[in-house]
């Protein structure tokens, strides 16, 4: 019995200094500049996009029709880090959280909202909406209990002991925008906390990446009768061109004025994000702006000859369910009559 005992003992105290062994961060991967880790986390994944489209919750607000859908989100552009850390065990999630919270409150964190008690609903729409539901597939490894058990770190985030902020940091007009939520890391079976650091800064897209064709865009009306604009640019929400769709309005007058019998519609498309009444009158404002440009100087081309159409999210060519899919469906399309 005694070395039954002395068996078991060395096994528990073995399976514990497994668990309990130093963790070496994600090669290649390093805190964010604007925020640091707690102390002793390791860095267990990170995704860095240099431009891409970010969701996050505007508000704590939540749809009174669905406890799981925010009434309010943030449609943001610009360089996107995410990250993941799991902080040493024995630190509470709200030892974390405090930590965190001082530091952002001491940088001049501008705060939209925070939410620190009964937060899983918040959690479960943030989840539906944003990063999280794509898996974190990008977190590679697993979060180990003092037993020996293993959970991914995909699913490193939970909602239990869960609290979330949303706000911003930095200098005027160079603000970035940040959501950090914090919780026990996959159950408490683990005694860990798992910390997910989002942060998306304002930077302008490197453009001149695609030329513009009016061969193409013939082409692509004779075989399906519509061709995507892959090169008309709008700042998120709103309407006016942008100055880079300079060389895609150079082609559409190019090919309308080579072909004076051709009339098309101008459609506008938008994801589902949002009220379907505003991405209606979203998509068919970006429509007539398009219109608008075309018919003045410098292309000139007769205003009578294009109709804008504002489809909202009703003809989808990708789903809505991750971001690469809502990228494809906002679009402009030029339509044969």
């Amino acid at each position: 019995m005694k070395l039954i005992a002395a068996i078991a003992t060395l096994l528990a105290a073995t399976a514990s200094f497994a668990a309990d062994k130093p963790v070496s961060d994600l090669p290649g991967a390093a805190d964010h500049p604007l925020v640091k880790r707690f102390a002793g986390s390791w860095l267990a994944g990170q995704r860095v996009s240099n431009w891409d489209a970010a969701v996050l919750p505007a508000s704590a607000e939540l749809s009174k029709a669905d406890k799981r859908q925010f009434t309010e989100l943030l449609n943001l552009e610009g360089k996107v880090t995410r990250t993941v850390y799991i902080a040493p065990r024995g630190k509470s999630a709200l030892e974390v959280w405090r930590n965190y919270e001082q530091a952002l409150n001491a940088a001049g964190f501008k705060k939209r909202f925070s939410c620190e008690r009964n937060c899983a609903d918040l959690y479960f729409a943030w989840w539906k909406t944003s990063e999280p539901n794509k898996g974190m597939t990008w977190a590679k490894g697993d979060v180990d209990t003092p037993t020996g058990s293993r959970y991914s770190l995909t699913s490193a985030l939970s909602a239990e002991d869960g609290r979330m902020l949303v706000g911003t940091l930095g200098k005027p007009g160079q603000e970035a925008t940040v959501l950090l939520y914090n919780s026990v890391a996959a159950n408490a079976t683990t005694g860990l906390v798992a910390t997910y650091l989002e942060v998306v800064e304002p930077k302008a897209m490197e453009t001149g990446q695609v030329s513009v064709d009016p061969a193409a865009l013939q082409a692509g009306l004779a075989a399906e009768g519509r061709v995507t604009l892959t090169g008309l640019f709008f700042d998120t929400g709103k309407t006016e061109l942008k100055p880079e769709s300079k060389a895609q309005l150079e082609a559409m007058a190019e090919l309308l004025k080579s072909q004076p019998a051709l009339k098309a519609w101008i459609v506008g498309h938008t994801d589902n994000v949002g009220g379907f009444e505003a991405n209606e009158k979203l998509s068919l404002a970006r429509a007539q702006a398009v219109v608008a440009a075309l018919a003045a100087p410098p292309y000139k081309v007769d205003a009578k000859r294009l109709v804008p159409k504002g489809l909202a999210s009703l003809a989808p060519v990708a789903g809505n369910g991750d971001e690469a899919g809502r990228a494809r469906n906002r679009r402009v399309e030029l339509v044969a009559q």
